[in-house]
């Protein structure tokens, strides 16, 4: 375990919990051209069926529930084969709705060579302040697919707005897949989007791997009630991600839901700040996709007097609790990057700012070297301390403080003798599956601090990508 701390001060580390386990859901297939439906109670009811990531929720006035995406009052959603991927039979069609306009809210991948769903919903946002459904594909990105691939977007959301009798600009789209593959318009129309509609009328299904990709993906699912002013209101919120993970915004898609009353205005800063202290804040390989979209829904269906300013007490309270949520699915969606067997978990305080201490983190976090010295089980920590140096953010490099484990190995810029098979046994010892990497840096006697989360890199994340097509 890797961590660097103040001279003044030792911080804690704890390892992570293992893997949840939970029912196995059922599934049944429907007459409808053969779609399959995968229904349960609650999103963490499909453990079994989907290997989960442990969720780390930060400690706060919060406490897990489950529901998932649908557990803030509003919301419904549904999973299905709709046949777009290229081979299996896995769900790769979701649906995501909301009983009343919603206030929304988006981040999106900063690649010039942004899909076409990402070019569709930031127009629609910046035209429209709310929105009432998002429906998400897995087997095609429609990446770099020109005017073609942007007109089947606007196809796919007018097909379901009529359904649910809503208008089209109050749908949202997000795609995965293989990059220049346009969606498959066909199998999503009609009877597919019946059969989703159908099933979000039934009750609300799960949707957990229909937002996997032609390649197993980890998706997170997390839910959390949280008091704001005198409402008691949820978070909830699903992700999907792996390989492609960097910051701006990591590899992913995201739709996060909460019941809370906020205006618009606000609703949409407190997204983009809590996405840069979440998502733009892991990393797996250094590459950041073409299709990387969240999109934030707030019902407001369970509060009394709404949100109207972002410096409110209120407003604290709903960032806080927006932050918990989207940081635990961030830190998931790192935790099993592709070929990945640990989370890298870096913390940076004494920074002059908040920003500061975010891009030194990214820097370690993002580091090659480190991830293959952590792989490695090699107590290599030179390599944290120059990643920090190269994040261009000017520290003192004599107040740098650096400990692995328990072990002191700097200290005030100057390194300290230890021993080293001791320190390798330890390290090895906790560097298991779904083990955590702490790493705590030190920079000097400023009040900003900021995270950023990885993982290792491995053998297999070379084979997995060499092999993505084929």
């Amino acid at each position: 375990m890797y961590a660097c701390a103040p001279p003044s001060s030792y911080i804690p580390l704890k390892l992570s919990p293992g893997i949840r386990t939970s029912k196995n859901f059922s599934s049944f297939r429907l007459t409808m051209r053969d779609f399959k439906v995968f229904a349960v109670a609650s999103m963490n009811e499909a453990a079994n069926f989907i290997p989960a990531a442990p969720i780390i929720l930060p400690q706060g006035p919060w406490k897990e529930i489950p529901g998932g995406v649908t557990a803030a009052n509003g919301f419904k959603a549904a999973g299905i084969y709709g046949g777009l991927r290229a081979k299996g039979e896995k769900p790769d069609l979701a649906l995501v709705t909301c009983d009343v306009d919603a206030i929304a809210a988006g981040a999106f991948t900063q690649n010039m060579v942004a899909a076409a769903p990402v070019l569709y919903c930031k127009n629609v946002l910046n035209l429209s302040q709310t929105a009432r459904a998002v429906l998400i594909n897995a087997g095609q990105a429609n990446a770099a697919t020109g005017n073609a691939g942007y007109q089947d977007v606007i196809e796919c959301a007018d097909a379901i707005a009529k359904l649910l009798k809503i208008k089209p600009h109050e749908v949202l789209i997000e795609s995965t897949g293989v990059i220049g593959q346009r969606i498959k318009k066909v199998n999503i129309q009609c009877p597919a989007l019946l059969v989703l509609f159908k099933q979000i009328l039934i009750n609300s299904w799960n949707m957990q791997e229909a937002l996997l990709s032609s390649l197993p993906k980890l998706v997170s699912s997390l839910s959390t009630s949280t008091e704001v002013g005198d409402a008691n209101i949820r978070i909830g919120g699903i992700a999907k991600g792996s390989g492609m993970i960097h910051p701006n915004m990591a590899t992913m898609l995201g739709v996060i839901t909460t019941d809370a009353l906020v205006e618009s205005e606000v609703w949409r800063k407190m997204v983009k700040i809590a996405v840069n202290r979440s998502f733009n804040q892991i990393t797996v390989d250094g590459d950041t996709s073409t299709n990387d979209t969240v999109i934030a829904l707030a019902s407001g269906l369970s509060g009394k007097t709404p949100i109207s300013s972002l410096h409110s007490h209120e407003a604290e309270q709903l960032q806080a609790g927006l932050d918990a949520v989207m940081q635990g699915l961030a830190k998931s969606i790192a935790w099993d990057g592709e070929g990945a067997t640990c989370l890298i978990e870096v913390t940076v305080v004494g920074a002059e700012s908040e920003m500061d201490a975010a891009k030194v983190a990214r820097s370690v976090a993002s580091s090659s070297l480190v991830k293959a010295a952590v792989y490695g089980r090699d107590p290599n920590w030179g390599r944290i301390a120059a990643a920090a140096g190269y994040s261009g953010i000017p520290f003192d490099q004599n107040k740098l403080r650096i400990l692995l484990g328990d072990t002191l190995l700097m200290n005030n810029g100057q390194p300290l003798p230890f021993d080293r098979s001791t320190i390798t046994t330890t390290t090895t010892s906790l560097l298991s599956r779904f083990s955590l990497v702490s790493q705590i840096l030190y920079q000097g006697n400023g009040t900003g601090g900021g995270q950023a989360w990885g993982c290792d890199l491995s053998y297999d994340y070379v084979k997995i990508n060499a092999e993505y097509t084929t």
